[in-house]
């Protein structure tokens, strides 16, 4: 009896696993939809043509499902179609799913992980290379802006181990590279460069993430942790592979240091800071790198003083 029962249990389980099989799972967490939202998303509606938020947007970034916030398309993959819907050649592998529109002559597309109406995709249609266009509700989707690459910023202010440490302080900044740029010999070495015959600036190169901080503030830093006073270089560490550089990648790079040299100027400071374009940077050799959390020490001739009163 007890046997029957368990096999009976069994095959419950059984049959219910197979008549769901592919269906959302309904104990998902999904955002709560407007009411025109449920009628587009749920009961497979469409929105009128061109009339949809997302449908000209040209920003860089993903478009993910407003359901379930899975991501669906990349905006390197649309394109203007004229149709009135964003169009997209190609998805995200593994995000969307076809399956036959009830028309009989359409193919529908829905969210893979939410099962969320999306639109209908068409092939042959020689819109673009790939030959098929994703015909996408803009109420179906969110768009997520891609995040601002990283930026650059070069500085010399002496010795590169100080100004490297220091400035690895800093929140926003993901990397500081010792390093040398300036000089007239290709892929030169420490050695060279102290020679002083190079033209070389011992420099780092900085990465840093411009929503948390800004080559601005990055610049104040590199004005209050040395002598910019100082023509033949940094406290004891004399030369002119020492010198006081800061090195520009753009035109707003350019101004912004002219304008803090100006402030300074008129604070009363004598600045020597030369503002040049950025040439080639070359990498310092590794014993350079992470100098002072490699050896426990502390900058010898680079500390912090305040200059630049807080914005």
């Amino acid at each position: 009896m007890q046997m029957r029962y368990l096999l009976l249990i069994s095959a419950i389980v059984l049959i219910f696993s197979l008549l769901t099989k592919g269906r959302p799972a309904m104990t998902q967490n999904y955002n709560t939809l407007t009411a025109e939202e449920t009628r587009v998303i749920v009961h497979k509606g469409t929105e009128r043509p061109f009339t949809g938020e997302l449908l000209s947007n040209k920003e860089k970034g993903t478009y993910i499902c407003k359901r379930c916030e899975a991501p669906l398309y990349r905006s390197e993959d649309k394109f203007d179609s004229g149709c009135g819907w964003p169009s997209f050649d190609d998805e995200i592998p593994g995000a969307v799913k076809r399956i036959p529109d009830p028309d009989g002559m359409r193919t529908e597309i829905v969210c893979n992980n939410c099962g969320g109406h999306l639109g209908h995709v068409f092939t042959g249609e020689g819109f673009t290379a790939k030959n098929t266009r994703h015909c996408v509700n803009s109420i179906s989707m969110k768009f997520i802006a891609a995040q601002p690459a990283g930026s650059r910023a070069i500085f010399a202010g002496g010795c590169f181990w100080g100004v490297e440490h220091l400035m690895q302080q800093v929140d926003g900044v993901s990397s500081v590279v010792s390093g040398y740029i300036g000089g007239k010999v290709d892929n030169p070495g420490y050695k060279l460069v102290c020679t002083g015959t190079t033209g070389h600036y011992e420099a780092v190169e900085i990465k840093f993430d411009p929503t948390k901080t800004s080559f601005t503030e990055l610049a104040k830093l590199f004005f209050e942790i040395h002598d910019f006073s100082q023509e033949d270089g940094q406290g004891p560490d004399i030369g002119p592979q020492y010198r006081s550089a800061i090195f520009y990648v753009d035109d707003q790079q350019k101004l912004a240091a002219e304008n803090l040299v100006e402030q300074l100027k008129k604070m009363g400071h004598r600045v020597v800071t030369e503002i040049l374009p950025a040439t080639k940077f070359w990498e310092a050799e590794d014993y350079h790198q992470d100098y002072y959390q490699k050896t426990g020490k502390a900058p010898y001739c680079h500390r912090r003083r305040k200059i630049f009163q807080e914005d």
